[in-house]
């Protein structure tokens, strides 16, 4: 057997994180296998399915590297097949037309409520003669077609993280919507129905989604039961939860993949740490792999019934080991788009060779990429301004003879690694100062600050651009 396994987003909003992280396991369990892995994207619900949400899924799923090797298939694309399946049950009377207007769902509702019963449909219209049906449509009722869902049923399977789950047909809310009419008959399919025809005709073998999902999945046996259709096996993954325990939601912060994305973190520190997100590898002491090591190991017997908090410390950790560990080139081009989001110009000697050690620079104090706009901004003003720290150190005693004895020593020397160096040793010894007092009020004066990245390195990269004697010049103009 091949394993086909799928990832079903609809595009009613951007891709999120708890759907990412059903399609990386999706992935990893394909892989594993040696199977395929199906694209599918669910958008009948017309009124709210919109084209740049389906382009932002796409982009997504590229970007984390979860490529498929089918599809998309579009619902929408499918409905002819989903018209035909109706009629299939239609014919052998296993569902049926029921003409129950709103009004009288309502007043249903409202009634069971006042008994605290839990709401069901009561199966009014299961059994309708022909001339009850004739009557209905003289009315000018609208309909919708229901599955029968008998109460004494009992439904049972294996599920591969949850082991054996039993349901009863008397909790399943009653017969099923699961089409509603069109002035052609039958109209837009409704989820639980077709979800089962499309995994049906693309033959998925596994179905691994969210535990939010166990109901449907009771409700959907019974659909591929009525087709007399090999029921695929299921996996119900653990929710991602807040810190607090709660389901993950706008209110924790950004949730969405393209978020993730604009807060500076990499797709390969991101898709690590979601498959950490309920999952653990055999050594327990593993957290750094990429995709195709963890499907090596990847089973459902190591992944977890409870839901999974989500640790944004853990997540930053993560993605600066991927950071710190990033050939020079490649960071440089994911750091790109952020200094020009920033504004920054790369002009007057920011070439590339320029900006490759600014990154070799910042790179080792990197959590998030765009952390990188301010660790960066001294290297593309044209002025700094000193903070408290800085300002005090300009001021010390001794500090303006230190910056104007640098400064004459640049005018005789080109700079290197070597010559700033030996300026420095040159002014402790001319001025008879600690070498403290040169170093703090160099990195005072040319980053306005006491403390930061290796002071040779960014005397270099000023000097490089001409602000490292602007920048000695100003500090000399600070009040006393």
């Amino acid at each position: 057997m091949t394993v086909r396994v799928r990832i079903a987003p609809s595009p009613t909003g951007n891709l999120h994180i708890g759907t990412a992280r059903t399609a990386v396991f999706n992935w990893l369990f394909a892989r594993h296998h040696d199977g395929q892995f199906i694209l599918r994207i669910e958008d009948t619900d017309v009124e709210r399915s919109r084209p740049e949400y389906t382009e932002n899924i796409l982009e997504g799923l590229r970007w984390l590297g979860l490529n498929w090797d089918e599809g998309p298939e579009f619902q929408s694309k499918r409905l002819d097949l989903y018209k035909n399946a109706v009629q299939i049950l239609l014919d052998k009377g296993l569902a049926y037309r029921c003409y129950t207007t709103s009004e009288e769902l309502d007043a249903l509702r409202t009634a069971q409520q006042e008994k605290n019963q839990a709401p069901r449909y009561d199966n009014r219209h299961r059994n309708l003669t022909p001339e009850q049906e004739a009557a209905y449509k003289a009315e000018g009722r609208s309909y919708v077609i229901r599955f029968k869902i008998e109460d004494d049923r009992e439904i049972v399977w294996n599920d591969l993280v949850r082991g054996k789950m039993v349901w009863k047909g008397s909790d399943l809310g009653g017969d099923m919507v699961i089409a509603r009419a069109s002035e052609d008959g039958v109209g837009q399919p409704l989820y639980n129905f077709a979800v089962v025809v499309d995994d049906m005709d693309m033959k998925i073998t596994h179905v691994i989604r969210g535990e939010d999902h166990i109901a449907n999945t009771a409700k959907q046996i019974l659909i591929y039961e009525a087709f007399a259709a090999e029921v695929p096996e299921f996996s119900h993954t653990p929710l991602i939860l807040n810190l607090e325990g709660r389901k993950l939601s706008k209110r924790d912060g950004v949730t969405s993949i393209s978020d993730f994305k604009q807060m500076g973190f990499t797709a390969e520190g991101l898709v690590n740490y979601m498959t950490l997100l309920g999952w653990s590898p055999p050594d327990s002491t593993q957290e750094i792999f990429t995709l195709e090591e963890a499907a090596k190991n990847f089973s459902f017997e190591r992944v977890n019934k409870a839901g999974a908090k989500f640790d944004w410390a853990k997540l930053d950790w993560i993605n600066s080991q991927y950071i710190h560990s990033m050939p020079l080139d490649k960071l440089t081009d994911l750091l790109i788009p952020y200094w020009e989001q920033a504004g920054y110009q790369f002009s007057n000697g920011r070439d590339r060779a320029w900006l490759e050690k600014l990154v070799l620079l910042i790179q080792a104090s990197l959590t998030r990429l765009s952390d990188a706009v301010e660790m960066s901004k001294l290297f593309f003003t044209e002025t700094v301004t000193l903070n408290e720290e800085g300002s005090a150190q300009v001021k010390q005693e001794g500090a303006s003879a230190v910056i104007q004895g640098i400064l004459t020593a640049l005018e005789s020397q080109e700079l290197s690694e070597n010559t700033a160096q030996e300026i420095i040793k040159q002014v402790v010894k001319e001025q008879n100062v600690k070498k403290g007092l040169v170093m703090r009020s160099l990195r005072a004066a040319l980053t306005g600050e006491v403390h930061g990245p290796d002071l040779i390195q960014s005397w270099l990269l000023l000097h490089h651009i001409g602000l490292d004697k602007v920048r000695l010049r100003s500090a000399l103009t600070v009040d006393c």
